[in-house]
């Protein structure tokens, strides 16, 4: 069973238990568009206990139960389907989470929820779009609008500012004028959402080949500033950020995160490195690592046609090497002598590219050299040496370690 297939079985038990049962959010308007949803979700006037009475508490999980959501557990093709409760919500103390909920109608849920388009519920049993807000109307005129006052919706959970954003920029529509002047006056109140959730939602703006799209509307929200975080930002010169969108542009659909990211953040506050942000976002040791590694080396590959092959090989077979060249065609162009360098290099075999050392460790301890900080530094040396055609035989690599270990002995 696929997962649409899931979604419209829970729907039609649901219905047949005397509940009125729809899809809702997302996957309405996914379908609307044209698109494959990601995931279904169900909304009812079945109660919690309703839901879990229907479907059996081995088959549901009652973790969101506080805000009337219970997961009804599929197989492993049709994966798990979350069934809300239709609620309206008490206050948001917090600026992201309601206080409290309360059990309501259909129409009074798709009034507390953030945009028209993510505001619709479709019956799949009866074939029935059910459309309170007008979504269907700002699909078709491509535009993101807040349901009702987007004051109101903001300062419900300020997350809604930067996913206003990522609609607008994925979808490629319009973001309405009145949303668009809430976010700008209430843009400095992103800082009360987590900079994890603030990460989640970047990582999704700058995957996407509409990315540069984001990254305008962040600026024209006067979001980029708060996101960012601390700095004199470099994006207030004109011709540097044009640049750098032109860059976000060139990323294209088969982009990375960790691309788009060292793009929009190196050298872009001034007096300051991109870490405090990569911090902020709470991203994950890889995506940190990729965008540090970026940061050190993409410049020093843009030089590789005038640099020593034993300063630029290690940075070639290193495992994000393709990702970085690619920043640097970006930048500099294919034409560009350290593009084309790189490129030539990485075309070639894996013995030429990346040959086996001429010694090891072992080869040192045979021969009486005693282990030790030094031996990194011997081996390193040698392998430069050996790179850069300086010595090509086993002879002549210990008869280098063996002067280096002497030097060393004396120093």
């Amino acid at each position: 069973m696929t997962p649409k297939e899931f979604a419209t079985q829970i729907v039609q038990q649901l219905q047949q238990a005397g509940f009125q049962a729809l899809w809702a959010g997302g996957c309405v308007r996914d379908q609307l568009l044209g698109r494959q949803p990601k995931d279904y979700d169900v909304a009812t006037n079945a109660t919690p206990d309703k839901v879990r009475e229907i479907f059996g508490k081995r088959k549901t999980i009652a973790i969101g139960a506080s805000f009337g959501v219970i997961t009804v557990i599929g197989s492993k093709h049709s994966g798990n389907i979350e069934v809300a409760t239709f609620r309206r919500d008490a206050d948001y103390s917090d600026g992201r989470r309601p206080d409290t909920v309360e059990f309501t109608d259909a129409r009074e849920d798709a009034i507390r929820r953030d945009f028209t388009i993510n505001g619709m519920f479709y019956d799949p049993i009866a074939d029935k779009l059910i459309d309170y807000v007008d979504g269907r109307a700002d699909i078709d005129c491509k535009v993101i609008r807040a349901i009702g006052d987007p004051e109101e919706r903001i300062n419900e959970d300020k997350l809604r500012m930067l996913r206003a954003i990522r609609f607008a920029s994925t979808y490629n529509f319009e973001l309405d004028e009145t949303t668009l002047k809430a976010v700008r006056r209430h843009a400095a109140e992103i800082k009360v959402v987590s900079g994890e959730r603030i990460g989640a939602e970047m990582r999704r703006m700058l995957k996407h080949e509409n990315r540069a799209i984001a990254m305008e509307l962040l600026k024209a929200s006067g979001l980029l500033d708060e996101i960012l975080h601390q700095g004199e930002l470099l994006h207030k010169n004109r011709a540097n950020w044009r640049t750098r969108t032109r860059w976000l542009e060139a990323l294209g659909a088969n982009g990375s995160f960790e691309q788009a990211a060292w793009i929009m953040l190196s050298k872009l506050i001034k007096h300051q490195g991109l870490q405090p942000t990569v911090e902020r976002w709470k991203l994950s040791n890889s995506e940190s690592a990729t965008i540090n590694w970026f940061e050190s080396n993409v410049l020093t590959l843009s030089r590789a046609h005038g640099l020593p092959w034993s300063q630029v090989q290690p940075l070639l077979i290193h495992a994000d090497a393709e990702q970085a060249v690619e920043l640097i065609r970006i930048q500099f162009g294919e034409n560009h002598e350290g593009f084309l360098a790189c490129r030539q290099r990485l075309a070639w075999p894996q013995e030429k590219l990346d040959p086996s050392a001429l010694i090891d460790g072992g080869d040192l301890k045979a021969a009486g050299i005693q282990p030790g900080p030094v031996f990194s530094t011997i081996l390193k040396s040698v392998r430069a040496a050996q790179l850069d055609n300086e010595i090509s035989t086993k002879d002549q690599a210990m008869a280098m370690a063996e002067q280096l270990s002497s030097k060393s002995d004396l120093e």
